[in-house]
């Protein structure tokens, strides 16, 4: 089963605005220098919404070759369930072990219509389910019911990514009705990770910059959880910077270029680039916090 530490891999893009493939390999690099559970491909903060199909493939292929049999997560899905299920079937013949998919954004559903969904999906597709309750993205709220009646309807639903505010009522509401039928995931770059672990999640999927400092969390959690607070308080306000609305891609693409493993902190349109100012109050966090990616560079 899928678990830990699953960043989402950032896209890198050159001066051009093209993918910038050579720095996607100097991350997945670094990452698994780093050790992780898994690598999670197009989401969010991956810019996922902005590639293309050809994009998406060449990154997918890039990434495999890489990493082996390590499992990789792909964001996929579409505004029905009949765009879903050709999106998942593609992901699926690339290599993906996870689909990972959220409900409609276009056409709001209601609980039924995302019932149906998810179940469409389930019925065509042969591949591992997480479902992304990210609302804040979306603007489409799961109700813990229609969570519930997929997860025991559909065994293929295999995880659930909880990223609706606030996540700790939700991830207990779910883990109370479904126990261990489910992994729970949190996500929000990992800004309530502490809370989180209390209340049964398995892993985390926050943005790739930082994975020393998650598999540090994680590994304290078991045997020594006020180390784990303590680390986890300490990073906090790095961890809350990076998920701020409009922003957070630029933040994750600014240390990822100051540390040299991308060539430029280019972010794609409707993302926005971090003003002077902003990047100044990043620095001086992590003057203060030491991060092993921009530590390499020292």
């Amino acid at each position: 089963m899928l678990k830990g530490n699953v960043p989402i891999l950032a896209t890198a893009f050159d001066d051009q605005g093209a993918v910038d493939l050579a720095s996607i390999e100097r991350l997945v690099g670094f990452l698994l220098e780093q050790g992780i559970d898994g690598l999670a491909l197009f989401g969010n903060a991956s810019e996922g919404y902005a590639l293309t199909g050809k994009e998406k493939a060449a990154i997918f292929r890039t990434v495999k070759a890489l990493t082996g049999h390590l499992p990789l997560v792909a964001a996929a899905g579409g505004g029905s369930s009949q765009a879903a299920v050709e999106d998942i079937q593609r992901i699926q013949s690339w290599g993906a072990d996870v689909a990972m998919v959220n409900p409609p954004a276009v056409v709001k559903p209601g609980p039924e219509e995302i019932y149906r969904f998810y179940s469409d999906i389930c019925r065509q597709c042969d591949i591992d389910i997480m479902i992304q309750d990210a609302p804040l993205m979306t603007g489409v709220n799961i109700p813990v019911a229609t969570l519930v009646r997929l997860c025991e309807t559909h065994p293929q639903i295999r995880y659930i990514k909880v990223e609706q505010p606030p996540t700790t009522l939700k991830i207990t509401e779910l883990k109370t009705a479904l126990r261990d039928r489910v992994g729970l995931f949190g996500g929000l770059n990992a800004g309530f990770l502490y809370e989180e672990l209390a209340r049964g999640i398995i892993g985390t999927m926050p943005a790739c910059e930082f994975p020393e400092v998650i598999n540090t969390i994680l590994q304290a959690w078991p045997r020594d959880r006020e180390e784990a607070r303590a680390h986890f308080y300490r990073y906090l306000p790095f961890l809350r910077y990076g998920v701020q609305p409009g922003i957070g891609v630029a933040v994750h693409k600014e240390i990822l270029y100051r540390s040299g493993l991308f060539a430029t902190r280019t972010v794609r349109d409707p993302a926005k680039t971090l003003d002077e100012t902003t990047r100044e109050e990043l620095c001086d966090i992590t003057d203060h916090l030491p991060l092993a990616i921009l530590e390499r560079a020292r």
